[in-house]
């Protein structure tokens, strides 16, 4: 499928071709639902931890006897039913990780790029080189309308570029290789560069 390739001032230079392997899938939504599910349950820290009965500091003690007071027979103040007690069976630090084939994750990302494409919010730049003024930079993307926006770069991300785009809200810029399932599908508009474009269709094939 051919795109017209633009400048940063809105202005054409020329067209590409993009790999209808990557760019022309039917979309499908379990694949890329599996996919954003595996990257946010590796992200999520899973330290969350509550105290169980052993780990609260109370006496182990009888609190009172056992027959006799006409009341239930309890053992040690830290039993789950007294407040200030151990939690029973509660989260405990653990990841919440899970396995996805290499082969899956591809498709997952190749399932992404059609799915902008399909959507019309896909744009492919020529280059994103920026002298470092973010003022110049946040004029450009407004007044090509992007609000959302992710740039995927080559195999680096040029530093005057990054440096111009790091303060400007709803913008963001990664690698080729840091091009990843959530991020493209987060924003509205997904820009490519051609440098881009070539090291996906590199790492994808």
């Amino acid at each position: 499928m051919k795109l017209d390739v633009i400048k940063l001032d809105g202005k054409k230079a020329g067209t590409v071709d993009l790999d209808e392997a990557l760019f022309g899938l039917e979309p499908r939504a379990d694949i890329l639902h599996r996919v954003v599910r595996w990257q946010r349950n590796n992200a999520q820290a899973g330290t969350h931890k509550v105290k169980t009965r052993s780990e609260v500091k109370y006496s182990t003690k009888k609190i009172y006897r056992q027959k006799g007071t006409g009341g239930a027979r309890h053992g040690a103040r830290s039993a789950p039913i007294f407040r200030g007690g151990g939690v029973y069976k509660g989260p405990v630090v653990r990841s919440h990780g899970h396995d996805l084939t290499k082969k899956f994750r591809k498709l997952g990302l190749k399932h992404a790029l059609s799915a902008k494409a399909q959507a019309g919010e896909l744009v492919v730049i020529d280059t994103a080189d920026a002298d470092g003024k973010t003022a110049a930079l946040a004029k450009a993307v407004k007044d090509l309308g992007w609000k959302r926006a992710l740039v995927i770069d080559g195999a680096e991300v040029n530093e005057m570029f990054a440096k111009a785009a790091r303060n400007i809200e709803g913008l963001d810029i990664l690698p080729s290789m840091g091009a990843n399932v959530y991020d493209i599908l987060k924003r509205d508009t997904l820009v490519l560069t051609k440098a881009g474009v070539e090291a996906l269709e590199a790492r994808l094939k």
